[in-house]
């Protein structure tokens, strides 16, 4: 399922979609930023560094990063 962020003008920010265990985050580009993993309760970015515990995947992914 694909959950899509929108500014206050309705342009698309990003979105966020279950794949397999983790859901990824997306940038209006399509481009991966990060995923939230909830069996270990912690998101990350694109690289693969944590960016928090718990899920702040729509944080990630307006902050433009």
């Amino acid at each position: 399922m694909r959950q899509e962020l929108r500014d206050r003008s309705g342009w698309l920010v990003g979105w966020r979609e279950q794949n397999g265990d983790r859901i990824n985050g997306r940038n209006h580009a399509g481009r991966l930023v990060g995923w939230y993993d909830p069996r270990h309760d912690e998101t990350r970015d694109y690289s693969g560094r944590l960016v928090g515990y718990g899920d702040v995947l729509s944080a990630l992914i307006t902050s433009g990063l």
